[in-house]
């Protein structure tokens, strides 16, 4: 992990969009007037005529879009995932999954690291809403490399597809040799201590706790979960036979989250204790990002502390 070199997952997946619009002509952008923000513009820039801005309007965003992809267009839509998974839940719900149209929902500023906006713009329930919904895959990016990964397989896939993007640089973890698959979790480390599963920004907070603890002899595996829908159920049954403890930490609620996919696995496949980081039924506060998580027992200090709890 190159903790130097930080890059917004936001701003990966304006560069990968306006990449991918060069190779795929069929490819269209709509944003609900945030394009600055979600870094949508990098693509209006290159592509003013295949960009629509709704206004603030994102039912509408969602409708407009399944209209396009009704049509043979593959439209990548974008606004805060407060607004994209909350407000336009209802068109995302019966206009995009329920006919299983081609629109990808790319929603930036997820989660309690959106910061000094506030609790009215931390959405902690985006995982929750969009993994429930038939047909839709979800994927929740940790590091550059993997967001330009996502997108692009995101094009390919034939179907809804949600991508949870965020408002914080976060370190480079993986080199551009790194191979990512739909499904398929990646393994990071192999401790037998104890496994932790995180998804998004939560990835470099565990790999951070994870070079911590060597030092003290507590060998612990990251598995990074790129992908919360379909979920990688053998890798999650194979870590909890080989380890000692499982936790799993994310910047969303613990309730309907990563935390609650990993224990429906086990419970089905291989009952196991998990103790799950995130937030707790509660909503979030304004603050800068590293405090919030240190408040909310998110960070890797955190971590460190439940990691060595007996």
């Amino acid at each position: 992990m190159n903790e130097e070199k930080k890059i917004a997952t936001r701003q990966s997946y304006g560069e990968a969009l306006a990449r991918l619009g060069e190779e795929n002509e069929n490819i269209v952008v709509l944003d609900a007037d945030l394009s600055t923000a979600t870094k949508t513009n990098i693509f209006a820039k290159k592509f003013p005529d295949r960009f629509v801005n709704v206004g603030i309007a994102e039912q509408n965003l969602i409708g407009t879009a399944a209209g396009l992809a009704a049509y043979g267009k593959v439209p990548f839509v974008s606004t805060f995932a407060v607004f994209a998974a909350g407000r336009a839940y209802d068109q995302i719900r019966n206009s995009v999954c329920y006919p299983k149209l081609n629109v990808k929902i790319c929603a930036t500023h997820a989660g309690l690291t959106v910061g000094e906006d506030g609790a009215t713009h931390q959405m902690l329930e985006d995982l929750s809403l969009m993994r429930t919904l038939p047909n839709m895959t979800v994927i929740s990016t940790s590091d550059d490399t993997q967001t330009r990964w996502a997108i692009e397989e995101a094009s390919k896939i034939e179907g809804p597809v949600y991508v949870r993007l965020a408002r914080l640089a976060t370190p480079v973890i993986y080199d551009e040799n790194q191979k990512f698959e739909i499904g398929k979790m990646v393994q990071l480390g192999d401790g037998a201590d104890a496994t932790v599963f995180a998804t998004g920004v939560m990835v470099a907070e565990s790999l951070k706790a994870q070079q911590e603890l060597k030092k003290e002899g507590i060998h612990i595996r990251v598995i990074d979960v790129h992908t919360i829908k379909p979920i990688d159920r053998e890798m999650i049954v194979k870590c909890a036979k080989e380890t000692k403890k499982i936790i799993t930490i994310e910047d969303h609620s613990i309730i309907g989250g990563l935390g609650s996919a990993i224990c429906e696995v086990l419970a089905d496949e291989y009952p196991t204790k998990v103790i799950r980081m995130g937030m707790k039924d509660k909503f979030g506060k304004s603050g800068k990002a590293e405090q919030l998580l240190k408040y909310f027992a998110m960070d890797s200090e955190a971590l460190i502390e439940e990691l060595k709890k007996r």
